[in-house]
């Protein structure tokens, strides 16, 4: 399995990404599933992707070389898309393709082929923005209401980002909380782990300010889980037990 999300606030984006895939108890690896794309000055664009690891690098190799357009012959691709809702597009298309040519063989297999992406940017003169792209290839966008999306594990981390998270949080408070919640489903979820990916781009820079990953035992890592753990438990601790039955 894994887990990522995405989260953009009035600031910018943040991306974060887990690297553990498994097809079974003995075979645990490691691959990189969030990818950026850049031409400083011009754009900034970040996908992650879950599910079926062999769709998902097809759908990007196609959205690399490119997709041809039948009626203008263009090869279309990630970074010449003109705007961010018609790159969103192009993932769309990119994963109808290849679950046209490989879903119905791997369902045949009874295995699973379903696919999900995140994918976030801006493109010079348009807005930042944030969208999910499912298996069937139609998308959703992220929103003030809500702003972050997740894909994967969600579950574990998702009470996090509900409780910390609006659109005015500052970004790097934004990459704090979503790296909890990443530490959470780690916690509750052997088949997210580390190293990690994150992305760090501020609105209107068309750069990613950062673009790293946290490898085992890096030392900000570690100190945020073992914060976190402390501080939820003093924070039980400082709450009052039940007035219930015999415990008070």
């Amino acid at each position: 399995m894994t887990y990522c999300c995405g989260i953009l606030v009035r600031d910018g984006l943040v991306m974060i990404a887990d690297t553990r895939t498994n097809a079974g108890l003995d075979n645990v690896s490691t691959f990189r599933k969030l990818h950026v794309y850049s031409q400083p000055g011009e754009r900034i664009m970040a996908i992650a992707s879950s599910g079926n690891l062999s769709l998902s690098q097809t759908v990007r190799s196609m959205l690399t070389e490119g997709i041809e357009n039948p009626e203008t012959g263009e090869l279309e691709t990630l970074m010449n898309a003109p705007t961010m809702f018609q790159a969103a597009q192009r993932i769309g298309k990119a994963v109808r393709l290849v679950q046209g040519i490989d879903g119905k063989a791997l369902a045949e297999a009874a295995i699973d082929h379903d696919v999900a992406f995140l994918f976030g940017g801006q493109v010079k003169g348009g807005k930042l923005r944030l969208f999910m792209i499912y298996s069937a290839g139609n998308f959703i966008e992220c929103t003030t209401d809500t702003p972050y999306l997740q894909i994967g594990e969600h579950k574990y981390g998702k009470p996090v980002l509900d409780r910390a998270i609006s659109f005015d949080t500052d970004v790097y408070d934004a990459l704090k909380i979503g790296l909890i919640s990443m530490d959470s489903t780690m916690r509750s979820n052997l088949g997210v782990g580390l190293p990690i990916d994150l992305m760090v781009a501020r609105r209107d820079e068309l750069n990613a300010e950062v673009n790293y990953r946290i490898e085992p035992g890096e030392p900000y890592f570690q100190d945020l889980r073992e914060q976190w753990s402390g501080a939820l438990r003093a924070a039980h601790i400082a709450i009052p037990r039940p007035p219930y039955g015999n415990g008070r």
